[in-house]
């Protein structure tokens, strides 16, 4: 990056100093340099948009909402509309329980799930597929069913429905100067480093078949049905980068392309990741249908905003949208929950019996924060910050090798590429929307706070820089881009978190059996899969009790 002048925000912020102060994480080189001092992006529109971290805030502290002007009772209430909430909600009603009423801050359901759409089409803001699931995941199938993403089945297999299935091209990946199909480095690598991948995923085919003395999968999804073998459970006590370490892998392309993985699905590095979540994203798949394996994905222009959507179709719960909760109080006859209408300013009350917190452990701690279990798994739990943009464009610059895919992903640059809304369209073309997505490891306190004092101005010119290296003169065709950030985005499954003590704990219910925990953070792993067994676990724990 040396060499490269200095740009300052509108805000005044110096940006050498920014990077200088978060490692350098946002850097972003000058394609302005030669322009003198006019601005080439001045006829792109855009802004931040997305969670409104004021409102969340609020939580923190005890004074500044309004006290309950007016109270209901519900049997059940569940905080938090993202996938988990959803999930327990669509449970319950499977099981006849209606009376439930589900609280969500954000103006809309879905949670991490969030989508957008304008004129041009639909496009995520957070996780955008599903890879086909196992048999074995019948909840999940038999969802997938009443979603209409499977029509069928033929010889015991489902059939998945051609639309969600990932058109082709499917993937890219762009390395030494050109577009190679396929995400794994194999256009100008040397032949020691492409057997040194190929030794890799020799064994991560091994991993994929093998059991523990309990009979079960050493990698399973979801998390909580791997086997319970100490001996394989230990491997979550070191980092994925030490195993690589102690198993001689050491090729700088492989390397890449693991740690790209574990930043692709949990926003860490090698170094953060341990050792079973690192080898879990690769083993853990064995998806089968009809039509489909284990590395088929599904997905949607509007991403997983498809499946939230399905859920919310699918449940009965009285879902109140901007609706802040503050406070938990357990009672002796009900367990009082006060907060307040986001839109309105007014403050509300509910009384249930059971309330189910499908919330992360960092809010839960604020929430109900005398209770020692949420507080213990709220210190060990921590959160990758993340950043997206979706560019609106009249048409996509090309340069030779695979053309246009659904997943595009740049070889040696900080994100993780970007998907191409458009793809699945029965008539696609270049123009459409383009969703690229950074993940921002390291001390994510201090990148989070850096992040939101972040202008658009400059996340604008860190996606063109970054894509002009796979796209000359891209800036041209781009029309509009707005930024979300994602302060919390994913949960991170450090050495030692996932069969930490901690983790099971937080599952626990508390208050007498009458408030519950779900969200992916339970799993350690901030996957759909995940968020969609734990809605289902904690409605199953409301129901025994």
């Amino acid at each position: 990056m040396s060499g490269h002048r200095i740009i300052t925000d509108e805000g005044g912020t110096n940006r050498r100093t920014f990077l200088k102060q978060i490692g350098g994480l946002l850097a972003v080189p000058a394609l302005l340099q030669a322009c003198g001092s006019k601005d080439p992006f001045a006829h792109i529109t855009g802004q931040i948009v997305g969670a409104a971290a004021n409102v969340g805030h609020k939580i923190r502290k005890d004074d500044g909402v309004p006290p309950p002007e007016k109270w209901e009772e519900t049997d059940t209430l569940i905080v938090g509309g993202g996938v988990a909430g959803l999930s327990a909600a669509r449970w319950l009603a499977k099981q006849g329980i209606t009376n439930v009423i589900m609280t969500e801050m954000a103006d809309k359901t879905g949670g991490n799930a969030a989508y957008g759409r304008n004129h041009v089409s639909a496009y995520p803001w957070g996780a955008h597929y599903l890879p086909v699931p196992d048999v074995a995941n019948t909840d999940l199938v038999d969802f997938l069913k009443d979603a209409g993403v499977i029509t069928g089945y033929k010889d015991g297999l489902p059939i998945y429905n051609d639309y969600h299935l990932c058109h082709d091209p499917e993937e890219r990946l762009f390395i030494n100067g050109t577009w190679q199909e396929g995400l794994v480095p194999d256009f100008g690598v040397p032949p020691v480093e492409k057997q040194q991948i190929g030794r890799f995923f020799g064994l991560i085919d091994e991993w994929r078949a093998k059991k523990g003395r309990d009979g079960r999968y050493v990698f399973s999804i979801p998390v909580d049905t791997s086997s319970a073998d100490e001996e394989w459970r230990a491997l979550d006590e070191i980092s994925f980068n030490t195993y690589l370490q102690q198993n001689g892998f050491s090729s700088p392309y492989l390397l890449w392309y693991l740690e790209y993985g574990c930043k692709d699905d949990y926003g860490c590095n090698l170094k953060g990741t341990s050792a079973w979540a690192g080898l879990h994203y690769f083993a853990a798949r064995r998806g089968k249908g009809a039509n489909a394996n284990h590395s088929t994905i599904l997905t949607w222009p509007e991403g997983n905003g498809f499946l939230s959507d399905a859920l919310r179709t699918q449940c009965k719960a009285d879902v109140r949208e901007n609706w802040l909760v503050h406070r938990i109080h357990p009672g002796s006859d009900f367990v009082e929950v006060t907060g307040y209408d986001v839109a309105t300013g007014k403050g509300r009350g509910i009384k249930a019996r059971k309330v189910l917190l499908c919330t992360p452990q960092y809010v839960n701690r604020y929430l109900l924060g005398n209770e020692v279990a949420v507080r213990q798994v709220s210190k060990v739990a921590t959160y990758a910050p993340w950043v997206v943009a979706n560019l609106t464009l009249s048409r996509l610059p090309q340069r030779h090798g695979t053309p246009l895919c659904w997943d595009n992903v740049l070889y040696g640059q900080e994100s993780v590429g970007y998907v191409f809304a458009n793809h699945q369209n029965l008539r696609p073309n270049t123009a459409g929307v383009i969703t690229w997505y950074l993940p921002l490891p390291g001390n994510a306190q201090d990148i989070r706070r850096k992040v939101y004092e972040t202008t658009w101005a400059h996340w604008r010119d860190k996606v063109l820089n970054e894509l002009n290296f796979a796209h000359s003169g891209i800036a041209e065709a781009v029309k509009n881009i707005d930024v979300w950030v994602w302060g919390h985005g994913m949960i991170q499954p450090a050495p030692g978190y996932i069969w930490g003590s901690d983790r099971q704990a937080g599952q626990m219910p508390v208050a007498g059996n009458r408030i519950f925990f779900a969200h992916s953070d339970l799993s350690g792993i901030s996957i759909f899969e995940e968020a969609f067994a734990q809605g289902i676990r904690a409605a199953k724990e409301i129901l025994a009790t």
